[in-house]
């Protein structure tokens, strides 16, 4: 795994793997008024609505201000809102609406499609290692 040529090289290949499902992802969920950049978010609201702007980067592992972007652009999108936080009034609770609850089964059904297009003719075994593998690797890069 030492080479560093484009079709050998892990970091090009799952770069590449990345740029192709990102696309097959937004041209599923443009739709529905929904960009990749806002996906992560959205499933991690979904597995836990109200969370605190500090715990929502935690969980999607974005910085400070990429989230603040994200989340006025999710504000003005209608996908969430703030709330003041009942205990610390300086800090807002971010929350789904009802329009992003409606969308969920949508970008699920979105996901699995693209999931399943990229994992097309694997053998379930090998789709759960190849998952399980990338799961190791990011593990060992996260120290």
């Amino acid at each position: 795994m030492a080479s560093l040529e484009r079709g050998t090289s892990l970091g090009y290949v799952v770069n590449h793997l990345a740029r192709l499902m990102e696309q097959a992802l937004r041209d599923r969920i443009a739709p529905h008024g929904v960009v990749p950049g806002q996906f992560a978010q959205l499933l991690a609201l979904y597995e836990e609505d109200g969370v605190t702007q500090q715990q929502l980067c935690a969980k999607v592992r974005i910085d400070q201000s990429t989230m603040a972007h994200t989340l006025k652009r999710m504000e003005r999108d209608g996908l969430v809102r703030r709330t003041p936080d009942p205990a610390d009034g300086r800090r807002a609770l971010i929350h789904l609406t009802e329009r992003a609850r409606r969308l969920r089964p949508e970008l699920h059904a979105a996901a699995r499609e693209v999931n399943d297009l990229a994992t097309a003719g694997f053998p379930a075994e090998d789709g759960e290692a190849f998952l399980g593998l990338l799961r190791h690797a990011i593990h060992n890069l996260e120290g």
